[in-house]
């Protein structure tokens, strides 16, 4: 399967810079790109810099930065100078930061300058140097001083003297809340960026719009290495990806590939395309009947793959499980999305589909060159934990033997504490986290996903937590509060034009009704609990509803951190 003679990134660089020189590489969105023949160089001087530092093979440096084309030059650098890469997300809170930098005795950190203020707060002895990672200046240094310049190279390309030595540390920020340092190598690393190849082609000349972080490992391998070793081009941008700000890069960049997370595209049906829909009541009138409904779902999905730039071939969508409505809305469209399935551990990933291929509500196929298979599946269901073997697992959990321990076997199996089904035909389905699976009074299993997903799809739900408190079975609802007040305020406007036909009492009956929105989220609690508690089997009936005021804290890959609230 192997497409390199080795699996390391000084042979992967050498042939794609040599076979894609002219081609862009990397680029901020309206700003000219670096080719591929330009990234070579800079990574060579990025390796000579980091020489004259000090730094050596072996050392841990670590890169804290938001995405841009630096944050890759210093990747490939770390890796062909024999280095090991430690990519922190920066949505890491400080006590985290600082942890990740002592528990991984970082010699180095490349940060962005938006970055710098969060890290200098942080206890960091151990560190030596802090460069900027917008230009390579150098902020501190015990070292002697050096100046990074394109000039001063260094061709020596670093090759593993085995592929189990270790290349990168990733720190998870999971849901469980103990995040540990997942050990892989460069072979495992390109192993699955070769896999996930197979699942969807990628040409040279391909553009990836990219808005995920970079240091989270589905981004980074399918979304950074991946296209860099087809000859694609990768393009970030300057600021979080708000709507004013990707809307406009969507119809510059016209990308042909994009990465997302169920939440992005989640937020897109209910807060653009639905309310479209709603809006006229001959369109809402076609959308509330069944039979009609994916016609709707077909003009709307015109508009939004427009919107996406209309060259859009592969919208991967993984890092958790697709709301069921949502899905349909995107197969009635015809839109081009994929789903993929994997962890931190595997590099990430272990299954997936392409477009041509979706199936409803399933994943796809297992990867090539690869075990993945269900242990000791419940007979009935066919339900089991997923483990996964091959040479793209972890080689475990960094100064942690008990906890690399619990998750893989004296064999090579990675239990990865996730439940799944296969199909008749070798399909597999997601059912939810081993952890969080609730197994009721007479020994049923309930999966609070598949109840949570149920909850979303009720009217001004954002989000929701299924939890078991004290025998009783708990939901934590999120309301849309934003969008019940401007209800409110539109209401106020209908009205105000006929004001002289109402009572003089009307400013004091429209600022009660404002006041009380509280009562509506109170009333929509109620409707809501009848509502789920209606579809569900008599053992997942929810059994209180609490209202979340605030929106729950979430995972780099937008899943709830499901134990601040257990």
């Amino acid at each position: 399967m192997t497409r390199y003679k080795e699996l390391n990134f000084s042979t992967l660089l050498s042939e794609v810079i040599s076979k894609y020189g002219s081609l862009d590489a990397l680029s901020f969105v309206d700003e000219k790109a670096i080719t591929y023949e330009e990234m070579g160089k800079k990574i060579q001087a990025v390796k000579a810099f980091m020489r004259q530092l000090g730094l050596e093979k072996g050392d841990k440096i670590v890169i804290y930065s938001q995405n841009m084309p630096n944050w890759g030059i210093v990747y490939f650098a770390i890796h062909c100078a024999g280095m090991v890469v430690v990519p922190v997300l920066p949505e890491f809170s400080e006590h985290d930061l600082g942890a990740v930098i002592k528990h991984s005795e970082a010699k180095a950190v490349f940060v962005s300058q938006s970055l710098e203020a969060k890290l200098n707060k942080v206890d960091a002895e151990n560190i030596r140097t802090i460069i900027r990672l917008n230009d390579f200046s150098i902020i501190s240094t015990k070292e002697e001083v050096a100046i990074y310049s394109e000039d001063v190279l260094d061709t020596e390309m670093y090759i593993p003297a085995h592929k189990d030595e270790l290349a990168v540390l990733l720190y998870t920020s999971g849901t469980t809340g103990e995040p540990k340092g997942v050990m892989h190598s460069q072979h495992s690393i390109i192993f699955n960026a070769i896999q996930s190849g197979k699942v969807q082609e990628i040409l040279p000349g391909d553009r990836f719009l990219s808005v995920l972080p970079l240091s989270h490992t589905y981004e980074n391998t399918i979304g950074f290495i991946l296209p860099i070793s087809k000859g694609a081009n990768v393009t970030y941008l300057r600021k979080p990806p708000t709507a004013s700000v990707l809307l406009p890069a969507l119809k510059k960049v016209k990308p042909t590939l994009m990465l997302t997370v169920p939440l992005i595209i989640e937020k897109v049906y209910k807060n653009s395309i639905l309310p479209q829909i709603q809006k006229k009541a001959f369109s809402r009138t076609l959308y509330n009947f069944k039979p009609t409904r994916a016609l709707v779902h077909k003009l709307a999905g015109k508009k939004l793959y427009q919107t996406f730039g209309g060259e859009l071939k592969f919208f991967g969508i993984g890092g958790a499980k697709l709301d069921a409505s949502v899905e349909r809305f995107l197969r009635d469209a015809k839109f081009p999305y994929a789903i993929g399935y994997g962890l931190t551990e595997t590099a990430p990933l272990l299954a997936g589909s392409n477009p041509t291929q979706t199936r409803y509500q399933a994943i796809g196929p297992k990867v090539e060159n690869c075990t993945v298979k269900i242990n000791n599946p419940d007979k009935k269901t066919g339900e089991g934990e997923i483990w996964a073997k091959g040479e793209n697992v972890m080689l475990g959990y960094y100064k942690n033997e008990e906890k690399t321990r619990e998750v893989l076997s004296p064999d090579g199996w990675f239990r990865t504490g996730d439940l799944g089904v296969y199909d008749k035909d070798g399909w597999l389905s997601h059912k939810g986290r081993l952890k969080n699976l609730i197994v009721g009074a007479n020994g049923e299993n309930i999966y609070p996903e598949e109840i949570e997903s149920m909850i979303n799809n009720f009217k001004h739900v954002v989000e929701s937590l299924v939890i078991e408190k004290k025998g009783k079975l708990v939901a934590m609802v999120h309301f849309n509060r934003e969008e019940l007040e401007a209800k409110l305020r539109t209401m106020r406007e209908e009205i105000s034009n006929k004001r002289e036909e109402i009572s003089n009492k009307f400013d004091e009956q429209m600022d009660e009704c404002a006041r009380k929105v509280d009562e509506v989220i109170d009333e929509l609690s109620r409707e809501l609990q009848e509502y789920v508690n209606a579809r569900l089997n008599k053992y997942s009936r929810i059994q209180m509803l609490v209202v979340q005021n605030d929106p729950f804290q979430k995972t780099a890959t937008q899943k709830i951190k499901r134990y601040l609230y257990c």
